[in-house]
Order: C-alpha cells, then structure tokens, then sequence
C-alpha cells in the first residue's frame, strides 16, 4: 500500500514537471532561495546597523542588530571578513562577499549649517539683551563652531530655548532645540559676544590740510566699546576733507579730526567777484585769510586797496554780493566810529 502511493506521488509530480514549465521554475526557486549577497553600501537611519543594511536575502534575521552604527553626519567602513563572522552566528552561512574588501556605512542625518547657528544665537542676544542689529554681533565660541548633524527625523526650524549673557564679561551660553533631536545632540553652545561698528580708517599718513582720496581710506569693524560715538562709519564722509592736524593710519577717523579743505589761502591771489543786480564786475584781489567753501573771508581789492568781506565759491574765487558788501561796510563804520570815539579818561 505505500509502496503503491509512493508510486503515484512520484508519477504526478513527474507529470507536473513536463506539463508546467513555470510552476516547476517556482518550485525550484522556493526550494533554493537567493544566496545572501554583500552590500557594497549601506545607509543606515538609526544607532544601531542590522544585517539588513549589509546583507541582500538575509531573509528572517534582516532585523538583528550587529553593529553600532557611525555618528550622525559620519562614515565608516566595515570588513567583509568581519561582517561574515558576524552573521555566521544568525544562520547565514556561505556568505557571498561579491568580491568585496569592506562595506561602506554611512549615518544619515540633517545639517544644521555652522552659520545657521551663528546667526540663530546673534538674533537671539540682540533682541533679549538689546544689543542693537544682529549682523553687528560678532561671536567667539569657546569650542570653535562647526556644523552640527541631528536625525532625519528632526524637523522644523532651529530655534534658541535657553539663553545667557554677561554684559560685563560679554560671555553667553545657548541651547538650541529641533524637534526630533535628542539634548545631548551637540545643540548647546558657550562663548563671547561682542558688538562691533563699522569704523574708517586710513592705509597711510595724512598730513595737515591734505585732502582724503577714496584710495586713502579702508573700513573695518572694531568693538563698538572702543570706537565711540564719534568715529566716521560711512567713508564717503571723510572722503575730500582736510586733515585738521596729521592723521595716522590704521586708527578710527573722527569727524572732529576732519574739515572742509581750504579753497582759498591767506596771502593767495584771488578772483574778487562783484555780483549784484544787472551787474558783474570781476577784479583781482589777494586773499587776508584762508577758508573752505561757503566761509565768508576777507579779500584785499588791489585797485581799491579796500579790504571787502566775499563768499569763497571755489578755488581762488571769492564773491561779493550785496550782503556781503554791507557787513563790510558795518564792519568799516563800526570800526571808524569806534577810532573816533574820546578816550575814557582814566581816573587818579
């Protein structure tokens, strides 16, 4: 009787292999499943790396973890002597190495960019503690600041959760918080902040009355502590102004350092412009003092020999106007009556 149903099994199944060439295929295949096959690469998303992440086909035991997993942000290399080893004992044996030396791990991970931290913090401080705009803070970390790498599964923006500063010492410490990332993530952080202005300095000496040329002047920032209220921050403010007293380089220019140039020089001969109304008369004259653009100074008339009161227009010109010629002859009466007043007598 079983021989006679041994028989019978072996013919169906024979029968079965003729007329099927696809089922037998199948057959075969669960009969002889894929070999497990090295991975060249593998990205792993958590601590921990499985068998999975390295081996192809390694079927029920693809979950056990074997390995620890590199650092957020990192990569590293295993052996495929070694990851042999390690699945030998879950079962697969004869692993297919594919004529790999070592397997690449990487950890995958968010950036969180080393300026996006700096500059988190920055707005942070200048709002709480008041420290004027953000892009003026400059801040030193006490460890250096680099990228920071946090999970993939953290989302939203970085933001600052805790927050110290030190006005005296300008010293800080934040903490910053992504949902998702764990606290021990490398998201606190200590340093210095200091506020800096903008200051314009010049590359060479200058001496006094010269004028500053754009090629005369650099900026940079220096700490807003040291600079004072009145440092020139926009060089276009010193550029074509005199030097009221030599200047030296590589120092904060101040505005009180500076001045309009002189246009007209004591002593220089000058064009004497009458103007008023219909009238324009044009003579020489030499100038009894210096001024820059806009000052009234006094000029010699040399055919008059009269000393007239003009506006200095520009270079070696002086205009004469109608108020100007009327405070000069104030000035004159008021000087002719003062010499022709008695003297007071002095007292025994």
């Amino acid at each position: 009787m079983v021989r006679s149903m041994t028989r019978i099994i072996v013919a169906a199944w024979m029968a079965l292999l003729a007329f099927s060439p696809a089922a037998t295929a199948q057959t075969l295949a669960a009969l002889d499943p894929p070999k497990p096959r090295l991975r060249a690469e593998a990205i792993v998303a958590s601590d921990i790396v499985r068998i999975g992440d390295l081996v192809e086909n390694a079927g029920i035991v693809a979950d056990v973890p074997i390995f620890r997993a590199p650092d957020l942000g990192s990569t590293g290399t295993v052996s495929a002597q070694r990851v042999a080893e390690a699945v030998r004992e879950h079962a697969i044996i004869g692993l297919d190495t594919a004529g790999l030396d070592e397997v690449v791990v990487k950890r995958a991970s968010r950036t969180i960019a080393a300026g996006e931290i700096d500059s988190h913090i920055a707005r942070a401080l200048a709002t709480r503690y008041s420290l004027g705009d953000p892009d003026d803070l400059v801040l030193n970390f006490d460890r250096g600041l680099r990228s920071v790498y946090v999970p993939p599964s953290a989302k939203g923006e970085p933001r600052v959760s805790h927050l110290t500063y030190d006005r005296r010492s300008g010293r800080f410490s934040a903490r910053i918080e992504i949902s998702g990332a764990r606290a021990d993530d490398g998201l606190r952080f200590t340093g210095t902040a200091t506020a800096t202005t903008t200051v314009t300095m010049l590359v060479r000496p200058i001496n006094r009355g010269e004028i500053v040329k754009s090629s005369d002047v650099i900026t940079e920032r220096r700490p807003r502590a040291e600079v004072g209220n009145d440092a020139i921050s926009n060089p276009e403010r010193a550029i074509g102004l005199a030097a009221r007293s030599s200047l030296q380089p590589r120092r904060p220019l101040r505005s009180f350092e500076l001045m309009k140039p002189d246009l007209v020089q004591r002593d220089q001969a000058v064009t004497l412009v009458y103007r008023v109304p219909g009238i324009t008369l044009t003579v020489r004259g030499k100038a009894v003092e210096s001024g820059a653009e806009g000052d009234v100074v006094g000029v010699l008339n040399e055919q008059s020999k009269r000393t007239v009161q003009g506006v200095v227009s520009g270079p070696g010109h002086v205009v004469v106007g109608d108020t100007t010629t009327r405070i000069a002859e104030n000035a004159s009466v008021q000087n002719e009556m003062l010499s022709n007043a008695p003297k007071r007598a002095q007292g025994k």
